[in-house]
């Protein structure tokens, strides 16, 4: 009997203290990830100013009319943003979908952003997630339990890749349309194409829309990170469901798609629950 209660106790005991030790891990990479917020919001760029439909003229018109049917035209000036998502996601095309929820942070005048996901595997499993795209260059780290590095992987490929997901997300703050940093050019009356050029690195996007002035689709050439090495892939990602959120309309569901040799991989489904712009503190 005594041995079955010291047994007990070692149980108890180790239990105690690997909760400890994950909550701690939680607390360290929570803060991490609020430190990255904070350093990419402090030289951000404020500003009041409204804009004005002479600001679209120069866009190919079914840009124009995205940002029209957005509710661009005489809002005030967008810095920065906020936002969380509910979803599912996998990391293989044949493994099952794992419920996941993110935080992203970005800002408009020097682009840039924080995002943050913990995807549970199973019951008391998971892993935390986090990609950033600061001062041009990007970094995607992951950590099983908070705790255990998985990946920490940087570089050129991550540079491209975090720079085209920064194009594609505009479509939940459509006033970065206007930066500086993105150029236009009509493909046809349904599309256009999208050059952002920032921190030394260029790349293109299609924007698909549809007869209303919605984006409906982002498609590029992405690289895609792999065991044996990034290879560049067909990008694709669908976006609808619009609805009225914090003065624009703007699409709340999307589908992240890489289309490749062996047939199309969906890794990524979710919803956008809230929104908010120019608050320049995190949640």
């Amino acid at each position: 009997m005594q041995i079955l209660i010291l047994v007990f106790k070692i149980i108890v005991i180790s239990l105690v203290i690997g909760l400890v030790v994950i909550s701690l891990g939680n607390i360290t990479f929570n803060k991490k990830i609020e430190e990255e917020v904070n350093q990419l919001f402090v030289d951000n760029y404020k500003s009041s100013w409204h804009i004005n439909e002479h600001e679209l003229k120069s866009l190919p018109e079914p840009v124009q009319k995205w940002l029209r049917y957005s509710g661009v035209n005489g809002s005030k000036k967008i810095y920065s943003v906020r936002l969380k998502q509910e979803g599912m996601i996998r990391t293989e095309k044949d493994q099952p979908w794992m419920s996941a929820r993110a935080e992203q942070y970005f800002t408009v005048d020097k682009p840039g952003f924080v995002w943050k996901v913990k995807v549970r595997m199973a019951p008391f499993l998971y892993f935390n997630g986090r990609d950033r795209y600061y001062k041009g260059k990007g970094n995607m780290l992951i950590k099983l339990m908070a705790l255990v590095p998985v990946v920490n992987a940087e570089g050129k490929e991550i540079d491209q890749g975090t720079l085209l997901r920064y194009l594609g997300e505009i479509v939940w703050f459509p006033q970065a349309a206007l930066s500086n940093y993105i150029e236009w050019e009509e493909v046809d009356s349904n599309s256009a194409r999208a050059i952002m050029s920032y921190g030394g690195l260029s790349a293109s996007a299609i924007f698909n829309f549809n007869h209303k002035g919605e984006v409906i689709s982002y498609t590029c050439k992405r690289y895609m990170s792999r065991a044996g090495g990034a290879t560049l892939e067909d990008y694709l990602v669908l976006v609808e469901d619009y609805k009225d959120r914090g003065g624009f309309k703007i699409p709340t569901r999307a589908e992240a798609i890489w289309r490749l040799d062996t047939g199309d991989f969906s890794y990524y489904k979710f919803k956008v629950t809230d929104i908010e712009y120019n608050k320049l503190t995190i949640y």
